[in-house]
């Protein structure tokens, strides 16, 4: 069975219920959220068996490429694909694409779709249910992992197991699904013992899912294919062609495939399982103190029960509550009943709406070469703090609306203004006026920190133009 399996990270969504800290630039499958790594870390370290699984495929926005490449590497994994999708259709067409690449290297493969974005605190379990589920497949079926519910949820959706399947141990057939039933139907489901928590964690064979999706949802297949085929690598990328992928519908496995097919089959565990779908999910798996709470950061707590609370900057303290979720960033602070953690999606529909930014991105934003932090805001200016790594450099551009001013504070800069390049050091400064093409380069062997002052009548992101990039942002 050596790397029979061949496991399909997608990490394409954006965590909004995790608000503040999960955000569209920096979403929370990129946070580590329950422990030391990220998310998406936990994900490919749970695919370490390589008796049982071959090197991941990832599916990813194209807008988090560089960050999920950095966190791969950084635990020391190599995914066989990175693949970069234009726009977020959801999993059905991202399946499909997987399923192409995988089947292009193995004719009988096997894919095992997981979301970057779930908690297993039983990797052991996991790996085992994997096993009793591969019999299921290569006999021709679309297996999912259903989980041992622990309590009528309604934000979860439900399988009920039928008959088992024979030459299976431990997998039965689906008899239905049901999305997000109403508390009095979930409670009579777990009391019941024939329901389980639909995990959204898939193994089927390549050929097979790609046939059952031609029957079922074809436009689907066919727009996996053409944007496939229209791709192109990219810094060991692969990026799927934008014009043909944007038709794609945004569609899920389970509407386009697992709730039609006559095929699908699910196999019960318990794996200590949660999609972190809110701050309340991280309460309940978290290591509670004396009085139930579960705290993060620079806390301080004075009668304060069975809360959940995590600073990522300053002090958060918390007098006399019960249930709440308290989080705070450097620019949002968000405070919700525990019973109401699902409602945070709401605050962020309201950012959108009013045309604010916290919803997008954090003070500090990471980009290839380093990153940049917001300091100050003000009426035609803006103070920046850019660290930019050994060796790295931005891209050569300019801007049409505002000059820039650069102070270094350790390091050295090399930088290019029109015609000419300059050289500073700590201490020194240099101006950049507006209109002028320039670069920003690291060339030596410890970060550079600068200061950077904008100034002009506007100052944000997108008034760029760039000439040359090494990162293929042109």
């Amino acid at each position: 069975m050596t790397g029979s399996v061949t496991p399909v990270i997608l990490s394409g969504g954006v965590g909004s219920r995790l608000w503040p800290l999960s955000r569209e630039r920096l979403p929370k499958q990129l946070l580590a959220l329950n422990g030391r790594r990220t998310m998406v870390q936990e994900t490919a370290l749970r695919l370490q068996d390589t008796a049982l699984f071959a090197a991941p495929l990832v599916v990813c926005n194209q807008e988090h490429r560089f960050a999920i490449a950095e966190q791969m590497y950084g635990v020391g994994v190599a995914p066989a694909h990175l693949v970069l999708e234009p726009f977020g259709r959801n999993t059905a067409p991202a399946a499909a694409v997987a399923a192409e690449l995988a089947l292009a290297e193995n004719p009988d493969a096997l894919i095992l779709l997981l979301p970057a974005d779930h908690v297993v605190l039983n990797p052991k379990a996991f790996g085992e249910a994997v096993r009793r589920a591969v019999p299921a497949a290569r006999g021709g079926r679309l297996v999912t992992f259903g989980i041992t519910p622990t309590a009528p949820e309604t934000g979860y959706g439900y399988i009920e197991a039928g008959a088992p399947l024979d030459g299976a141990p431990g997998v039965s057939a689906v008899a239905s699904f049901t999305e997000k039933p109403k508390a009095d139907v979930a409670e009579a489901y777990v009391k019941g013992g024939r329901h389980l928590w639909n995990s959204g964690m898939f193994l089927f064979p390549a050929q097979l899912y790609l046939k059952e999706l031609g029957r079922l949802a074809p436009d689907v297949l066919e727009i996996a294919r053409a944007s496939l085929a229209a791709a192109k690598r990219d810094l060991g990328f692969l990026r799927l062609d934008a014009n043909a992928f944007q038709q794609a519908p945004n569609i899920s496995i389970d509407y386009a495939v697992m709730e039609k097919t006559a095929l699908a089959a699910v196999v019960a565990c318990d794996i200590g399982w949660t999609d972190v779908g809110s701050w309340s999910a991280l309460w309940e798996i978290g290591d509670k103190d004396q009085d139930g709470n579960v705290v993060q950061g620079d806390t301080l707590l004075v009668d304060t029960e069975d809360s959940y609370v995590r600073s990522e900057h300053g002090l958060a303290a918390v007098v006399g509550l019960k249930d709440v979720v308290v989080v705070a960033t450097e620019d949002a602070v968000m405070v919700s009943h525990k019973d109401r953690a699902q409602d945070v999606k709401l605050v962020v529909d309201r950012l959108k709406s009013s045309g604010r930014t916290e919803h997008t991105e954090h003070k500090r934003v990471d980009r290839p070469w380093g990153f940049y932090q917001s300091v100050h805001t003000g009426e035609r200016f803006q103070v920046k703090r850019l660290c930019v790594k050994p060796g790295q450099k931005l891209s050569l551009q300019k801007h049409f609306h505002r000059a820039e001013h650069w102070i270094v504070v350790n390091g050295t800069a090399l930088v290019t203004i029109d015609d000419r390049q300059v050289l500073v050091t700590e201490n020194e400064s240099v101006y950049l006026p507006l209109g002028c093409v320039h670069r920003l380069e690291n060339p030596g062997k410890v970060m550079l920190n600068l200061i950077e002052v904008q100034t002009g009548s506007y100052l944000g992101e997108d008034d760029i133009v760039r000439f040359e990039d090494t990162y293929g942002r042109t």
